[in-house]
């Protein structure tokens, strides 16, 4: 990867190849999940907190039977143990699914999944009797010449009978090449020792495919990406042009949803029926209620936009914001931990942090809430039906009342009241013959 990031941390459509494995297993996991680590384990520990993960610990590295023997004390009784690598973002739950139900079915002591890439390359070759059960699984550097011309593949999934996995890890020997312990290796150990096996192929080769060069994860996104445009497809979206648009895995749709070019959907975000989404515009962990809309050229992380409310364009919502139904957000407004109630107007450049803005308030062109004192940050409260004029200061801690109204230019420093006026203008003086006075001044000094 020439790189300093562990490899399971690099990313494939917003999640790490980790991650990413993870989320494929997690609904078959009935009991635990452990990972195994090894170097940098602290940097892989903190990008899944938060995750229902055991941890077991491989210092030093001496192969995949070893991984899987130090895994054990975690995984407890029960099974059956499915083992996966980190670095497989592609693989699909639906696959590993078939993978756990043989297993059960027919009783069998492994089985594990193959592929057949364009090129075997480097993987390990599996071996089949003249029946075309699977004997053997043999690495790319022990295989012989006839072996290195089978088409069909290791894709490095497995999934095991407890105690066949245990008895057949305690046979391990020693890679001499290596000086590794292979988990490949134990599927020649469990047909030695009677042990039934089967093997699943891939229906897509690619799922099985791991990320081991910067190339691959190229190409790894883009098909992770064509999967999610697909699935928008199928969910009754519509995409103006696939070529251009960004979906991530999680994403979810309702249908009648537009997506115009150039819009990146990320995260953990949820889309209700009727939304749209113009060009340019990326949104990460947003819901978007019915009817909604976001304009081009617009940022909304981590926020909710209520019914047929509208964003843009040129809008930045960030964490925390709240926006209820039929609310307008407009060019150049800012938001940040803060709830525009229904109805509520913000169409022209403002910053509204840690804010409440009542229902059918109208906050006017140039309007901040100084929320931030250097510490703390202070909560800033505006009533129902409150006007704020245009390049007005907000304050905070303050609180603008029910029905007020804050003149255009005023800085808010002390709470108003419901109905009242607040207005802190320097008078006006106008100076009668100022500007001819001026001219007359620069001209005789140039002239002189």
């Amino acid at each position: 990867m020439r790189s300093t990031l562990p490899k399971v941390l690099h990313r494939v459509a917003g999640r790490t190849l980790i991650e990413a494995v993870l989320d494929a297993a997690a609904p078959l996991s009935a009991s635990r999940t452990v990972v195994v680590v090894g170097r940098d384990r602290d940097r892989v520990a903190a990008t899944l907190d938060g995750r229902d993960v055991r941890w077991a610990v491989q210092d030093p590295p001496l192969g995949t039977g070893d991984a899987v023997r130090r895994a054990r004390e975690a995984l407890g009784d029960g099974g059956p143990i499915v083992v996966l690598a980190g670095d497989t973002p592609l693989l699909r739950t639906e696959t590993l699914a078939r993978l756990v139900a043989l297993q059960r079915e027919k009783g069998l002591a492994a089985s594990f999944l193959t592929f057949r890439p364009p090129e075997p390359g480097d993987f390990g070759r599996v071996v089949r009797d003249r029946a075309g059960r699977p004997v053997a699984i043999v690495e790319a550097r022990n295989c012989s010449e006839k072996q290195r011309r089978i088409a069909e593949v290791n894709a490095g999934v497995y999934c095991f009978a407890p105690e066949a996995l245990w008895r057949a890890l305690e046979r391990l020997d020693r890679n001499p090449v290596s000086g590794e312990f292979y988990l490949t290796d134990a599927i020649a150990g469990l047909v030695k020792a009677g042990g039934r096996l089967a093997a699943v192929e891939a229906e897509d080769w690619r799922e099985a495919w791991g990320v081991n060069t910067r190339r691959d994860l190229a190409a790894a996104e883009a098909l992770e990406n064509r999967r999610s445009i697909e699935r928008a497809l199928d969910a009754g979206v519509t995409v103006l042009d696939p070529a251009t648009v960004r979906i991530g895995p999680r994403v979810s749709f309702a249908s009648d949803v537009v997506v115009h070019p150039f819009v990146s959907l990320e995260g953990e975000t949820v889309i209700a029926e009727g939304c749209e989404v113009f060009p340019f515009t990326r949104v990460a962990d947003t819901r978007m209620e019915e009817g909604s809309a976001i304009g081009p050229h617009c940022d909304s992380e981590g926020a909710r936009i209520g019914p047929r409310a509208r964003v843009g364009p040129y809008s930045r919502l960030r964490p925390g914001t709240v926006l209820e139904e039929d609310v307008r957000v407009g060019n150049f407004v800012e938001t940040k931990n803060t709830t525009l109630r229904k109805g509520v107007k913000a169409l022209h450049l403002a910053y509204l942090g840690d804010a409440e803005v009542g229902a059918n308030a109208n906050i006017g062109a140039g309007v901040i809430t100084c929320n931030y004192d250097g510490v703390n940050k202070h909560r800033t409260s505006v009533g129902e039906g409150a006007f704020i004029g245009t390049d007005s200061q907000l304050v905070a801690p303050v609180t603008v009342g029910k029905g007020a109204y804050v003149a255009a230019g005023t800085t808010v420093t002390e709470d108003v009241p419901d109905g009242a006026l607040a207005i802190s203008r320097v008078p006006q003086a106008n100076k009668e013959d100022w500007a001819e006075r001026r001219r007359a001044r620069a001209k005789k000094r140039d002239s002189g």
